[in-house]
């Protein structure tokens, strides 16, 4: 696996070119010759001397300034583009995606709030961004190990090489059921080419969905955090499950899991998740993907994504997440936690109006 790209701390911002000026000063004064010789003026004879009177020898330095000033200050402009404030650090070769000090939790291309406070969801394209995802292969034998294959390409569609490192990892692929069964989170790795492959098994027949979420590195150094969705298939006979109802404590492995907290549409609440050992106290907690926790959202019907980082001081036993639903339903919640090594996964639905 090739090394992936370095990234800019804080999020990534494409600041636009400065738009290319021209002039067409002194066009009428001056007129070039057919063969490419030195301009002359209207009306005077190439093979004698050319006579211009002050008044247009005048016009035509005034007219030649203003040109000069606008090409200097073109270039002046393209040498010396104006500050981006959200923009901290410069691009760099090598390294580590990075969060500026003291960042709290977010989410990485999850719901995108707009002007009126409603949220778009992620992961309903296969391309976004300028970004597509263009998996080699859609259908797995139910059961059966078989294995994940894609690029990320282009708007050019070459296969894109450079990659962030995002919580330890260039690439977090989730695959999930259409009924929100089967959740999978995994790591795939990328060959020289831009071919990203991962063991994968179907387990039931169904329709299936794969989300990549990642972040590109241009060939500029901008970056994009970017989430793309593709459906995946298991041929065979197979009957959607219901949701569970919704709770707030449930468990995994010998461990109780709980939160506090009700997610809104449009507005970013804390949602606090304790890890309680079969013996009743806190459970040790472990670092995974340089995190004490990761949360994924999936919504029904749509499956819209949300992927959520949490605050890199847990508060006490707590491990907080600012959340942002992307709007009304019903949300299946897949929080991965470590402890002795083991990552386990506890799985919530919780309705929000």
């Amino acid at each position: 696996m090739s090394e992936p790209g370095a990234a800019v701390p804080g999020p990534a911002h494409d600041v636009s070119e400065p738009g290319r000026h021209g002039a067409q000063g002194g066009a009428d004064v001056l007129a070039s010759t057919a063969d490419g010789a030195a301009p002359v003026a209207r009306g005077s004879r190439p093979d004698g001397p050319v006579e211009v009177d002050r008044a247009t020898l005048r016009l035509a330095l005034t007219v030649g300034g203003l040109v000069l000033a606008v090409l200097l200050g073109f270039g002046l402009g393209r040498l010396n583009p104006p500050p981006n404030p959200t923009r901290t650090g410069s691009p760099a070769v090598t390294g580590e995606h990075s969060h500026a000090p003291g960042v709290g939790a977010h989410s990485h291309g999850g719901a995108a709030v707009t002007q009126g406070g409603d949220a778009d969801a992620a992961g309903l394209s296969i391309s976004s961004a300028g970004y597509t995802l263009a998996p080699s292969t859609v259908e797995f034998v139910p059961g059966r190990a078989g294995e994940l294959r894609f690029q990320i390409r282009d708007e050019r569609r070459r296969a894109v090489t450079r990659f962030a490192v995002v919580h330890d990892k260039p690439m977090h692929l989730i695959v999930v059921r259409r009924d929100l069964t089967g959740y999978q989170h995994l790591h795939p790795t990328m060959a020289p080419d831009g071919t990203w492959s991962v063991p994968l098994t179907l387990a039931e027949p169904g329709a299936w969905r794969a989300y990549a979420d990642f972040t590109a590195v241009a060939d500029d150094g901008r970056q994009t955090a970017v989430i793309l969705g593709a459906d995946l298939a298991a041929p065979g006979r197979y009957a959607l499950r219901p949701l569970p109802a919704p709770a707030t404590s449930t468990t995994v492995g010998g461990f109780t899991v709980g939160y506090e907290g009700a997610p809104a549409v449009g507005r970013s609440v804390p949602l606090r998740f304790r890890v309680t050992g079969p013996g009743g106290g806190a459970a040790p907690l472990e670092p995974y993907l340089g995190a004490y926790g990761h949360l994924v959202a999936l919504r029904e019907g749509d499956l819209g994504y949300l992927h959520v980082h949490p605050e890199p001081v847990r508060d006490g036993d707590a491990v907080t997440f600012w959340l942002t639903a992307p709007g009304p339903g019903r949300y299946r919640m897949f929080l991965d936690f470590q402890v002795g090594g083991v990552v386990r996964t506890a799985a919530f639905t919780v309705s929000v109006a």
